[in-house]
């Protein structure tokens, strides 16, 4: 078992350095509580920019930040390096990498990976961009292609390699695309002159009717447009079928050829072993109550993208976006400090404080409440949000510093090779996760 101090404080399990998992642990702070988060990484991710880091307009270290170095003054506070098995939870223990540890409260805030909803083929063929990991493997991928293309003669032999595929027109497709048409308009040409962009085709598949389906018909329009005239082609109302490396199929019978299949048509729950299926929801969630504690348990929470808070004015739970977890991390955080000294728990109630996308240079939509706009402004809300969402000082100014040099000349960055991506060579993160059917 690992070992841990002896306390005569209860002892907080926190599975997850996310959104959630950090505001867990903040809420604990100075509080008669030990703090024990585990998590496989030991830094947290800023998921909302990885797209830039996939294009190399940002490093990796810059949308990252160390969970031990985050809560280095909190004196309540571990962290280890590990991944849960299972979670007995009538021993009260979880099963690691690095032993079984015993917990008094069990937060499980372990987000989610990408749902290729069974399609085995396009899991191993497409690339999905939920981790830095991923979003490297994605970057070397892209620009080994172009290196492909410029050595391909003939146009039929090109076409593939500078044919971009992107499945999901959610936010993080739709901003993808955006980039990659402007890298495409506007530093291709600079760093490759073999090419021309015109040869370069970029496609933004979806199964709904527009793009941005959760966001407003207004921020679909204005999206759609920009990407438009951005030259990105939108294949609307389309269904995949399969993808096998060279060609991508639609059920519509329609084909596409692509070496570049980037896949974020949606997320399913990271659940550990030991959580029964009956207690499992659409998308891989975990059932909670409205405190987001596991239905029958005392003493075991969920929350974030793993956890399906059902109720009537959420009969399918909660968004899987960034502000519901860190709301209901907050939310736990309390209540089990009221819990630990016997006092009355407070009900989870979501404050959705709107949406927000971006689609290039100087454009971006913005559903904020009843308040919908669109365009520069739009713009400069989202940056300032996401500057001011990142964790570390170091990083906000790093990121700042980088998007003004890309503001000037669209090309900043790294476009560096590091090492070659193989498929086969990183483990794909579904094969770990508990799925149920």
């Amino acid at each position: 078992m690992e070992s841990t101090d002896k306390s005569k404080f209860p002892l907080i399990v926190i599975v997850g350095g996310g959104f959630g998992g950090l505001q867990v642990a903040k809420q604990l702070e100075d509080k008669p509580v030990e703090v024990l988060m585990l998590d496989k990484h030991n830094y947290h991710t800023f998921q909302p920019l990885l797209y830039q880091v996939a294009l190399g307009s940002l490093e990796s270290e810059s949308i990252a930040f160390s969970l031990r170095k985050n809560f280095g003054g909190q004196k309540n506070f571990r962290f280890r390096i590990a991944e849960v098995s299972k979670v007995n939870h009538e021993k009260n223990t979880i099963d690691t990498t690095i032993g079984e540890i015993a917990y008094d409260y069990l937060v499980i805030a372990t987000g989610s990976t990408t749902n290729f909803f069974g399609n085995k083929d396009v899991e191993h063929y497409a690339m999905p961009m939920k981790s830095i990991p991923e979003a490297l493997n994605l970057r070397y991928l892209i620009f080994q292609n172009l290196e492909e293309a410029v050595l391909k003669k003939v146009k039929e032999e090109r076409e593939p390699y500078l044919t971009f595929v992107l499945v999901g027109a959610g936010p993080t497709g739709v901003e993808l695309a955006g980039a990659i048409a402007e890298f495409r308009n506007f530093v291709l040409e600079k760093d490759y002159p073999e090419l021309k962009k015109d040869d370069v085709k970029i496609y933004l598949v979806d199964f709904l009717p527009r793009v941005l389906g959760p966001m407003s018909e207004q921020a679909s329009k204005a999206s759609q447009d920009y990407l438009h005239k951005l030259g990105v082609e939108l294949l609307l109302n389309a269904k995949v079928q399969g993808y096998d490396g060279h060609t991508i199929t639609f059920e519509d019978g329609k084909s596409i050829k692509t070496k570049s299949v980037i896949w974020s048509a949606g997320v399913m729950g990271v659940i550990p072993h030991g959580i029964s299926k009956d207690l499992v929801e659409r998308g891989n969630r975990i059932r909670t109550d409205n405190i987001c504690r596991v239905i029958g348990f005392d003493n075991v929470f969920a929350i974030g993208d793993v956890a399906a808070m059902i109720t009537d004015d959420t009969p399918k739970g909660h968004p899987g976006v960034a502000q519901v977890a860190i709301q209901m991390g907050q939310n736990v955080g309390k209540n089990i400090v009221h819990l630990i000294k016997g006092e009355a728990t407070v009900p989870f109630v979501y404050n959705d404080k709107g949406s927000l996308a971006t689609i290039g240079r100087n454009k971006a939509v913005a559903d904020l409440g009843k308040i919908k706009f669109q365009g520069f402004f739009a713009w400069l809300i989202w940056i300032f949000v996401h500057l001011f969402s990142l964790v570390g000082t170091r990083n906000r100014v790093i990121v700042f510093i980088n998007w003004i040099g890309n503001y000037i000349n669209y090309n900043g960055g790294s476009r560096l090779i590091i090492r070659r991506f193989t498929r086969g060579t990183v483990k794909n993160t579904t094969e770990e996760v508990t799925k149920y059917k």
